[in-house]
């Protein structure tokens, strides 16, 4: 996995998104509350005041019990049957809210409460696939929500349809331009179907909107370390390394670069750091600390990174070459034999600047 993989796996996904709807009593009293006073014969009913009541004072389960019987004594009502399954969906309880749900849509399809509701019973359960028609749905109801063009672009990429992905990622990316989350699921989705400048140009993009994200700054130092312009990726990470110093692998990157652009000194600084924040569990910082000793003529330093090196990954040949290498360097040479041969058993292998392990 690339870098820019790895750190765009974090962002923008299903369980990101879900956090970002709104608490109990914005997703249901304003939405649904507004459709029961307005269109709905269970408006005069004197227990949709008594549920809105008990959602204001967070008593939940009271409130879930008076939609069963607000729905029980309307049962044509559309609003009636989505508010006791969101109800229910937001106490957890998943077949009953899908029952509800369900019975609404079957009254009224086009009622956004309820396929809110579904698609969020969806999500919830990672039923992705089950969740886009209900996504779309609200892209014609709903056509300037972030979050539907977001989830629905996730739950693309989670099944597999990743052009799409891309389209709705650049829908969002067009309603909202001002949203760092819309550019950085437009770069993941770019990223996906093999757009590799257009990902680029999302994160940069990410970027400028929200200029003191570590996250973004990183990910477009990423990106350009997978395009192999190493010097254009020094400036997002150094500001990037600024904002969130205990980052492992933002210093590991870092220094990478810096000993790649010649800056050897700068770049065992932050390759130092690297390790220090993650000794045992992450094997490339330790291999091109290695290097970078290597370059300057510290073969006994450079063992020991690389000793470390192939402590955590200890199939990757590449790293014993190097560590046979300055074994001989030190005169060390049944060691420098006894790694050479570590190297033949492990098999080929390409020292990788962006590999994650």
């Amino acid at each position: 996995m690339t870098v820019a993989a790895s750190a765009l796996a974090q962002d923008p996904s299903i369980d990101r998104l879900l956090k970002k709807l709104p608490p109990p009593e914005k997703l249901v009293k304003p939405r649904v509350e507004h459709a029961v006073r307005q269109t709905d014969p269970a408006i005069n009913d004197p227990l949709v005041s008594q549920i809105f009541s008990a959602i204001d004072r967070n008593e939940g389960t009271r409130a879930l019990e008076l939609s069963r019987k607000l729905a029980a004594a309307h049962p044509q009502s559309t609003a009636a049957h989505s508010l006791h399954g969101l109800l229910a969906f937001l106490m957890g309880q998943y077949g009953e809210a899908s029952n509800a749900l369900r019975q609404s849509e079957r009254l009224n399809g086009s009622f956004a409460p309820t396929q809110v509701g579904l698609a969020s019973l969806e999500l919830t359960q990672r039923h992705y696939a089950a969740a886009i028609p209900h996504l779309k749905k609200l892209t014609q109801l709903r056509p300037n929500d972030l979050f539907v063009w977001l989830a629905l672009s996730d739950c693309c990429l989670h099944v597999g349809r990743k052009q799409e992905a891309a389209e709705y990622a650049r829908q969002a990316a067009a309603k909202a331009p001002s949203s760092a989350e819309a550019w950085l699921q437009l770069a993941r989705t770019e990223r996906e179907v093999g757009h590799t400048e257009a990902a680029l140009r999302a994160l940069t993009r990410g970027a400028e909107v929200s200029p003191d994200s570590a996250l973004i700054l990183a990910s477009v130092g990423f990106a350009y370390i997978n395009l192999n312009r190493i010097r254009e990726a020094i400036p997002p990470l150094e500001r990037a390394a600024r904002m969130a110093p205990r980052d492992f692998l933002i210093q590991a990157q870092l220094g990478y670069c810096l000993q790649e652009t010649g800056q050897l000194d700068a770049g065992i600084r932050r390759l130092r750091t690297a390790a220090g924040l993650a000794p045992k569990t992450y094997g490339p910082v330790w291999e091109h600390l290695g290097l970078a000793y290597q370059r300057k003529g510290m073969h006994a330093d450079a063992v020991k990174a690389f000793e470390h090196a192939v402590q955590i990954m200890p199939n990757f040949a590449p790293a014993w070459r190097h560590l046979a290498v300055e074994y001989r360097a030190l005169g060390r040479v049944a060691d420098a034999t006894k790694a050479e041969a570590r190297a033949r058993s492990a098999g080929g292998g390409k020292s990788d600047s962006k590999r994650k392990s």
